[in-house]
């Protein structure tokens, strides 16, 4: 993916100013809980955006959208991309729709019900995905997305502590240029970058490049 420096830029400030802005507002949480919290999603939004990301997939948990889905929505709204969010289980999308609109979001996002599992093999060549643990069947997830190998990111939040296979990173680590990070974010987070090495001059072998971040209290 060929990086856009002004739309990491205006995104970062966009989902920046939405967490000041609503970080206290109760017309804009779902029940007693904020979807605008700070925890670097200013950082995913820029990374989307930036990276010029055309299909973005988002696989939520029973909580349903969360501050990921405001980062990427964020990150659509500048880039003009699809940006797919898959609800696991029978929830409200009206309502869901209806908190987006809190952030003239709204229109950036769409909402799709059914089995991630199966929903997601709809969707070829993702650009950029975002994976929540806490739905039962992520590491299914792990094994049948379908990125695109010229250039992707994949985000795994919620990570479940001390598991093996519990994190993308572990799923792709026997391949060459796999690095790893950690940091206390949340629940844990985990951020895995996949793309070419040498992108710019044509050569006869190509190289895939994977870096991979995991963040983790």
């Amino acid at each position: 993916m060929k990086w856009s420096p002004q739309d990491a830029m205006q995104a970062y400030l966009h989902t920046l100013q939405l967490c000041k802005t609503h970080s206290n507002d109760e017309d804009c949480t779902l029940g007693t809980r904020n979807i605008i919290q700070p925890q670097c999603m200013e950082f995913i939004s820029a990374l989307a955006a930036g990276n010029q990301a055309k299909l973005m997939v988002q696989v939520t948990s029973h909580q349903g959208i969360n501050p990921l889905t405001i980062a990427l929505a964020v990150a659509a709204k500048h880039t003009k991309a699809r940006f797919v969010c898959i609800l696991h289980q029978l929830q409200d999308i009206e309502n869901y729709r209806a908190q987006l609109s809190c952030y003239d979001l709204e229109d950036a996002v769409e909402l799709v019900y059914g089995n991630p599992c199966e929903v997601i093999m709809e969707f070829k060549n993702i650009d950029f995905a975002a994976i929540d643990c806490k739905f039962e069947g992520f590491l299914r997830l792990f094994e049948i997305i379908d990125v695109n190998l010229r250039g992707s990111v994949v985000v795994v939040s919620n990570i479940p502590e001390r598991r093996i296979g519990a994190n993308f990173g572990e799923v792709i680590k026997g391949r060459t240029g796999v690095e790893c990070v950690t940091r206390s974010i949340g629940e844990g987070m985990e951020l895995t970058r996949i793309g070419l090495m040498n992108c710019c001059k044509p050569q006869k072998k190509r190289f895939k490049r994977f870096h991979v971040i995991t963040f983790e209290d």
